[in-house]
Formats: structure tokens, sequence, C-alpha cells
């Protein structure tokens, strides 16, 4: 029996072997190709209502589809299996084998009972803040990519043709849930494994009750992303409230560590916990412990029945994306994966950035400077003014840095230096936030043909800016340790600002990516040093940074004395005038090169 059908209205052919495609990718390999078909139908293809049931070729394509496509299935097939087998090997090594040996040592008398009070503690605000980062960054993903994306050879070819999207849009909305529950079915089990270690709890019970929020959740927020990708007041509203929601986790986060030290608040616990299903996976994951709390199986019913009915609602609604919108979300899931493949972090960002609508700027005017030495910091401060996400991400990354700095304060040897070291690392991570300018001019040195300085005195003008933006970032979190009582520590603050604006600027002038470094014939099957290599290049100046200023600021934040603060802010000083000298000869390596070369 042949595979092909008979025809009816026309020929049905596989679009890979009329066209060819781009096997990373998936790209049609010939874009005159692509555009005489983009030019020759609109953006939703023809007109569904101009197709009757005799021009139906869904099964026969499908079945077509199938059995030309059976060698590739089954390559992929033994790629994802060896993906998942890898993903379960690394999980049952350093997951598996530690826990099962903590059973064990908890069987011959090891108590770590000691533990419990304070996961108790920490369990409300903490699993509503991992809830509300679940549904974040899935409802942010669906404003660019979506749970719905098939790839562009069905965007492009397969959905213009008389076949109905359901069928060709349901597997992927199924397999975008199946990679959300995969975290929070890991998650589940690390939390089966921490109650029964810390509260003794009944292994069968805890999974029970943690697989409610750990699959619910995240299924629940897949669900939610498919609302923002077919509707654009959904995605005006996920952009608008971002900033608010991240601002409501850093509280919540905030919240969980004040009750872990004996300061919890116990009605704003229950109100967050019945706020909505971030705050019913708590209640579930409380429930087989000493700390339930009262209504614990209403919480289990909702979450099952929301995820339920919305999981149906979800599969019902798959097939009515746009076409136009599944062509766009397609194209820029496959430029952002070829980006990351390649490396290249900056252009995925960018591309992600562009289809999202997070690259809006405001209209904000400043009077022009009277003096041209000026205009470099008065361009940067527009800049800066015009996009002011970045400076709320900087405010939210001193955060972490500064509860690391606390942490590091009363902390002893190794961990106080790992400590510091991780308050260093957000600290640059928000003062990197204000060198955006820089590294537009850096993406292609032919845009700073406006300046009449030479690129790397040009590269140190854009220093300007970020370090003073550092500076009183660092004074107000300053102030507020001061308030708090900490001492002469807190001016560690503003002193590492310059420092990492510094390394940050060595960053951005780091030139053309180092990709031989990455893939070079004479690394061997092993792979070699590459990889180490290009990311002691890729994070170069970060790493020099951070590396020179956690000795100085870990014995300064652990003693606090003037003298051992005065010599922190010292080296400070003298890393920043260093990576200064450093960034200005890239800069200059740069200015030498032509667009395209690399810079070694």
């Amino acid at each position: 029996m042949s595979a092909t059908p008979p025809p009816k209205a026309g020929p049905v052919a596989d679009p890979a072997a009329d066209a060819g495609t781009d096997a990373a990718t998936g790209t049609p390999a010939d874009d005159r190709t692509e555009d005489r078909t983009e030019d020759a139908l609109t953006d939703d293809g023809p007109p569904a209502d101009s197709w009757t049931d005799d021009d139906d070729w869904t099964d026969e394509t499908l079945a077509l589809l199938r059995t030309l496509r059976t060698p590739h299935r089954r390559n992929r097939a033994k790629a994802v299996g060896f993906a998942v087998y890898c993903t379960v090997l690394i999980l049952i090594i350093w997951g598996g084998v530690p826990s099962l040996g903590l059973f064990l040592q908890a069987s011959m008398g090891a108590d770590y009972t000691g533990h419990g009070d304070d996961l108790l503690a920490a369990m409300p605000a903490g699993i509503t803040a991992i809830g509300l980062v679940t549904f974040l960054l899935l409802v942010r993903d669906g404003l660019w990519r979506g749970p719905v994306v098939p790839p562009r050879a069905a965007t492009d070819w397969l959905l213009i043709h008389p076949v109905r999207p359901r069928p060709v849009l349901r597997p992927w909305f199924w397999l975008s849930c199946a990679v959300a529950a995969f975290p929070g079915l890991v998650a589940a089990v690390g939390g089966m494994v921490a109650l029964g270690l810390t509260v003794r709890t009944g292994l069968p019970a805890a999974l029970g009750w943690c697989l409610l929020g750990g699959l619910g959740v995240p299924l629940l927020a897949t669900c939610a992303a498919l609302v923002v990708e077919r509707s654009d007041r959904a995605a005006r509203w996920v952009r608008r409230l971002t900033p608010y929601l991240t601002l409501l986790i850093i509280a919540l986060a905030a919240q969980s560590a004040l009750a872990v030290t004996g300061h919890p608040v116990r009605w704003l616990e229950l109100v967050e916990m019945w706020s909505g299903p971030w705050g019913w996976a708590a209640i579930a994951a409380l429930a087989p412990t000493p700390a339930a709390v009262a209504g614990g199986w209403v919480a289990a019913a909702l979450l099952l029945v929301s995820t339920g009915a919305a999981l149906v609602l979800a599969d019902r609604a798959a097939a009515t994306v746009p076409l136009a919108r599944l062509r766009e979300r397609a194209r820029t899931a496959a430029g952002v994966l070829a980006a990351l493949r390649t490396v290249e972090l900056r252009s995925a960002r960018l591309a992600v950035n562009s289809a999202s609508g997070g690259a809006r700027q405001r209209r904000i005017r400043l009077p022009a400077p009277r003096r041209p030495w000026l205009v470099v910091p008065w361009r940067d401060t527009l800049a800066l003014l015009r996009s002011p996400a970045r400076l709320g991400r900087a405010t939210v990354l001193t955060v972490p840095a500064l509860l690391c700095a606390v942490l590091a304060h009363g902390a002893t040897g190794g961990l106080s230096w790992l400590a510091t070291a991780v308050a260093l690392t957000f600290g640059y991570l928000a003062v990197a936030q204000f060198l955006e300018p820089a590294r537009i001019e850096t993406d292609d040195v032919r845009r700073a043909s406006w300046s009449p300085y030479p690129f790397a005195s040009l590269m140190l003008r854009h220093a300007i800016v970020p370090t003073l933006a550092g500076v009183l970032l660092g004074l107000a979190c300053a102030g507020a340790l001061l308030a708090a009582g900490t001492g002469p520590a807190a001016w560690l603050a503003p002193a590492a600002a310059p420092a990492l604006v510094a390394a940050g600027l060595v960053n951005a002038c780091r030139g053309v990516l180092r990709k031989d470094l990455l893939f070079s014939p004479t690394q061997g099957t092993g792979g070699g040093p590459g990889p180490l290599l290009f990311a002691v290049w890729y994070a170069a100046g970060p790493a020099v940074g951070v590396a020179a200023l956690t000795p100085m600021f870990s014995s300064a934040l652990r003693g606090g004395a003037p003298a051992q603060v005065g010599k922190a802010f010292l080296m400070a000083v003298v890393a920043a005038v260093l990576l200064l000298r450093w960034a200005r000869a890239r800069a200059a390596k740069m200015s030498r090169v032509r667009p395209g070369e690399s810079t070694s």
C-alpha cells in the first residue's frame, strides 16, 4: 500500500525535499524561495473559509510526512533518549546517591531534625516565591516564544495548505507542558527528601503532596503563557506587571529569610498562601508536616481542578494561535537557538528583548550640554533614563548582593570568601546594566564614527555615568546598612562600584567572539581545554575584578575595623585603575581591526 495519497487538489511534497533545510535551525536553505513564498501569500495564508471538506488534506499530509521523516525521527529519538539518559544519570549521581546516603545515615542514628523548624518556617513564603517565579518565567516566555512553537517548516509551508491546525499544533503545546513539568517533578522529589530527613514525614505522603504543587504550578503557568501568546492585551499586562512581581518575589524571599531567623508574620503568610496557585502549592507541601495549615485538602482540590480545567481549555485554544504570530515566534526561536549554539549570548538576549517588547524606550529629553566633553555623559544619561528597566534590574540585583554581604559579615573562613565573591558578582551584574551604551558602540566600531575622540578614549568616557550611578546605588545601600548598625564596612558598597564598572568595560571591549577557542581540530575527540579557555576569555573582566577584590573585602566584612575597610578601599582603587587600562588597551586593539575580524 503506497504512502502517497491520490491527487485531489494538488501535489503534496515535503518542504525539506523541495528547498532543503538547515539542520541546525530548521530554516529554509534558499532564502529566495522563502521570499517568493511570503510575497505570494498574506500573513495568514489563504482564507480558511475558501476551503471545503473535499480540500482537507490533513490525514494524508501527516501520514506522508511521517513516512518521509522516519529516518529523521529515529535520529531525533536517539538524540532525545541520550539527553534524557544523561539528565537522569546526573540526577542520580548528584541527587539520588547522596540522598540515599543521608537516609542510610539517618537509619543508623544520624539526626537531621535540627533543621526541620527552619525548613518549616521558610516554606510558606519561600514556596510562594518559587511559584511566582515559575509563573513569571513562563508567561515572560510567552511574550516571545510561547508554549505553541512549531518549527519554521510547519509554519511557513505546512499550515498554509488546507490542513487542520489542531493536529499540527497540539503536540507542541503538550511538549511544552512536559518540559515545564519536569523541573517541578525534580523539585517535588527534592522536597520529599528534605521533609523525610528533617521533619521525618512519610516519603509517600510527602511526595504526593509535593507533586500537587510541583506539577500543578508549572502546568498552570504554561496555560497562562498560551493566553499571553494569543492575546496582545494579556502580553501588555505581563510587561506592565513584571517589575511589580519581581519586587514582590524579592519581598517574599526576604520574608522567608526573616521567618528562618525567628520573625515570622503568620497572618501575612496565610494571605499569601491563599492568594493563588503559587500559594496553594505551599499549603499542599505543608499538609503532611506538623506545620500544616487548615484547609490543605481544599488547596489540593483547587490545584487539581484548576489545573485540569486550564489544560482542557488550553488544549482547545492551542489551535487558535494566528499563523502570522506562529511564523514570527518560530523565526525568533530559531534565531535565539542559533545564537545560543554559537555562544552569542548578547545576540540571543537582544532577539528576545526585541520580540517580547523589552526594548521599549521612554520619550525623555535633557538640555543639550554646553561643553563638548559632556556630550558622551549626556548621551549615556539620556539612554539610561529612557530605559528605566535597567535601573530597576540594577536595583533588584543589589538585594542579593547585600544579603550575601551580610552573610559574609557573620561567616568565617572559606564560607566568608564564597559569600563575598557571590556578593561582588551580583554587584557586577547590577552595575553592568548601566554599560549598555558602551556595549552598543563595541557591537560595531563603525557606530563610533560620530565621536571626535579615539575609540579607546571614547570607551573610557562611557564609564563615567555607570560609575556615578553605581556609586549612588552603593551609597543608598550603605545608608540602609548604617541604619541597621553595620558599621564602617557599609562603605564597601560604593567603594566597589568603580572597579566593577571597569570590569564590565573590559568585557564590553572583548571584541569578536573567539570561536576558535571552542572549536579547534587540535583539541581532539575529548574536546580539550577549549571550553574552559573560552569561558576564561568570555568573562575575563568580572573574573579578574571579583578575584582581586574578594580577599580584602572578605577581611573587611568580617573584621569591620576602619583600617581593614581602608585597605579594601585602596585595593578597589588600584583594581579600577588597572582594569580601566586593560579596557583601554582592548578598545585600542578593536579600533585597529576591521569589522568581522578577530582581535586575537
